[in-house]
């Protein structure tokens, strides 16, 4: 019995510990991450779909609502191409493009 109860003690400790630890300051709740990785798909599939936009060349991360994209891209119209799709998607607050130009 004491093994157990030391067992669930130090499991109980460590859950704590754990759920201690994942909400800090600068950090985002559970909400907003799910909502900006539902924001970063979204963009994803979109890219997919233009033909003008490389979607395996262009990287996409959210954050707060806001998109950065890196990568690279053939032209500055496929640049600019991708930042409009991301600003034009549901939910997005700013577009950070870091996308580099690279024939």
């Amino acid at each position: 019995m004491k093994h157990t109860a030391a067992t669930l003690a130090l499991s109980g400790l460590l859950a704590f510990t754990a759920a201690g630890c994942a909400i800090t300051r600068d950090q985002s709740t559970v909400g907003e991450y799910v909502d900006d990785a539902t924001i970063t798909t979204r963009v994803k599939a979109k890219f997919a779909e233009d033909p003008a936009v490389s979607a395996m060349a262009i990287n996409v991360e959210t954050l707060r609502g806001t998109v950065q994209l890196s990568g690279f891209a053939k032209s500055a119209a496929e640049k600019n191409q991708a930042e409009k799709i991301a600003r034009g998607t549901p939910g997005v607050k700013g577009v950070k493009n870091d996308v580099v130009v690279r024939p």
